[in-house]
């Protein structure tokens, strides 16, 4: 706790440093605090960018997206002999004190950010910056509720980790909370959800500009506040065995279950996101690129694909994505140490180890994919194609792939996240991302401005189904995955449950979903199904991952933060 207190103090103080622009500009920065600070859209909107930043985790172990496909039922460690940090996570050990002590740390560094946002805004007049008042209101109100959504999203994301963590809502203290109850801290989340979903104004995604692709806006509150919902009753209800349908708010009252569907049918009536007609082109291996003056990446062109992008309806590579509703933006990088957060860590873990081929590359080969998971999928789903990378096919381009590099392999990989390359007009093989931005160093290791999605429509269609017990948007997805061959589902929980795995197979979804479900402790599920692996020494061996049902679906909450709150934390149960 004085560790977030120290944070938290520096914090409030400080201008965050928004690009490498700002950084060399020649403003006093030391000078810059809350009372001659958030004056003017610019500076509110350059500390806003201070809390997106929160979202990068500087270390593997506090990424959301590694952390949960280790943690999934489909998914084995991989890796090699030294990645035993990556490898305790998916065995459900922790033999560390601060495995994600980076998780921890980020949300406070954002939450303290987020707060002197909200208290300046609240109390300033911005009218001077508009032509009108009512467009000083409108900017008021936006930031108002983008701030909020923020909070309740670096809480939200945490507390799925960790339960009840300290709520912090204010810039002046005190900074010496307890930990707040699992219902406390999800309360919290929702008002700021639901606040989010108020306050952000109503804008089509046809109407969303380049510029604009990446912030958080009404459809994305009302999706998390729906995502909320589901995991807080879910969890009260199969994990703590206090059945509940309704979600608690900090001032009082309550979200019920009607008012969430009704958040729902407003993102499916009036924002117009839609599913892309074809799901493998939701993914960056779908690119064709011809930057080389041929096609470089024939794979993608032969099965009639192309990429989407993954910067909104007007991207300028590929041909607009209408589906991805929230992402977190990363960058190819120049340098490892400088730019390490800014990379997306999974596919650079989750790649080929020790194999570059074309169009995938090298990576260090974590998250290899279980073998009976992948068998039981229907061949008829594209999605089994557009998810699983297969080596040994020649249709793929993983012909040549060698195998006995790493631990845990199956030959089979995470093909949505994973790294791409191809080679350029004089035949030297680049990453394609440094290809499409043109910057950072020829190495398999700094390609990866591949964005995460956070968010798609597709989950808003199916927590609609679950939430009302309809098939209709059961349906649609389920019809864009198997096209002609599609016959209409009767709804049931269980054929959502399936739709939800193999439409966010390697998403970072299907963790929260198993514990939400209570499925994480049931037979419904991989854990336990033992396999044949090969190891990095060559011996093929038996293996399995048994979940441990006394950690109730939580990861252990650092160490050092409970030695420094001097009594006031103890750590979840089975750590």
């Amino acid at each position: 706790m004085k560790k977030i207190a120290y944070i938290l103090s520096l914090l409030i103080g400080s201008l965050v440093m928004g690009s490498c622009s700002d950084f060399l500009d020649s403003k006093n920065i030391f000078s810059v605090a809350s009372d001659n600070y958030y004056k003017n859209p610019e500076q509110i909107n350059e500390a806003l960018a201070g809390v997106y930043n929160a979202f990068y985790a500087p270390y593997q172990t506090s990424d959301e997206h590694l952390v949960a496909n280790l943690l999934e039922d489909v998914t084995f460690a991989g890796g090699g002999s030294d990645d035993s940090e990556t490898r305790n996570i998916a065995e459900f050990v922790d033999p560390l004190e601060n495995t994600h002590h980076d998780l921890w740390l980020q949300t406070y560094r954002g939450v303290a950010r987020v707060n002197v946002i909200i208290e300046s805004v609240a109390n300033n007049d911005f009218s001077g910056s508009f032509n009108s008042s009512s467009e000083a209101e409108v900017f008021k109100n936006n930031t108002l509720g983008e701030a909020h959504f923020l909070r309740g999203f670096l809480m939200f994301r945490a507390a799925r980790f960790f339960g009840g963590i300290p709520v912090i809502t204010t810039s002046v203290g005190p900074y010496n909370e307890s930990r707040a109850s699992f219902s406390e801290t999800f309360a919290q989340i929702a008002s700021d959800f639901s606040k989010a979903a108020e306050l952000l104004g109503e804008q089509k995604v046809s109407d969303m500009k380049l510029a604009e692709y990446g912030h958080a806006n009404r459809w994305v509150a009302k999706g998390y506040l729906a995502r909320t919902y589901l995991f807080y009753t879910g969890y009260q209800t199969n994990i703590e065995k206090q059945a509940t349908d309704v979600l608690p708010l900090a001032e009082g009252g309550e979200v019920t279950k009607s008012q969430v569907v009704q958040h729902l049918e407003d993102v499916i009536n009036k924002s117009g996101y839609e599913l892309t007609p074809d799901f493998r082109n939701l993914w960056p291996y779908a690119y064709v690129n011809q930057s080389a003056g041929q096609t470089v990446l024939p794979w993608a062109a032969d099965n009639n694909l192309a990429w989407v992008g993954q910067d909104g309806p007007d991207s300028e590579i590929g041909t607009g994505n209408r589906e991805v509703m929230f992402a977190l933006r990363y960058t190819n990088a120049a340098d490892w140490e400088e730019t390490q957060p800014t990379r997306n860590w999974v596919t650079l873990f989750c790649g080929i180890r020790k194999n570059s081929l074309v169009p995938f590359g090298e990576g260090w080969g974590l998250c290899t994919v279980h073998p009976t998971f992948f068998n039981n999928w229907s061949d008829d789903d594209t999605r089994k194609e557009g998810s699983v990378l297969v080596m040994g096919e020649e249709a793929q381009g993983t012909q040549d792939y060698a195998p006995v590099q790493g631990n845990h392999e199956t030959g089979l990989f995470n093909k949505k996240y994973t790294n791409l390359q191809h080679p350029d007009a004089a035949g030297e093989i680049i990453g394609m991302f440094r290809n499409i931005y043109g910057n950072g160093e020829n190495s398999y290791m700094l390609w990866h401005a591949q964005d995460f999605y956070y968010m798609r429509y597709a989950d808003i269609l199916l927590m609609h189904s679950e939430l009302t017990g309809t098939a209709t948007g059961l349906n649609k997805v389920h019809q864009r995955a198997y096209g002609e061959k599609h016959v209409d589902l009767a709804y049931s929980l269980e054929a959502l449950k399936e739709e939800r795995l193999r439409e966010f197979a390697f998403e970072g979804i299907r963790w929260f979903d198993l514990v939400r479900w209570g499925d994480v402790a049931s037979t419904n599920n991989y854990y336990n199904k033992e396999a044949e692996v090969t190891m990095e020494n060559g011996s093929v061996v038996k293996y399995k991952v048994t979940y441990r049902p006394e950690t109730k679906g939580l990861r252990p909450i650092p160490e050092s933060e409970v030695r420094l709150s001097n009594g006031a934390y103890t750590q979840n149960p089975g750590w």
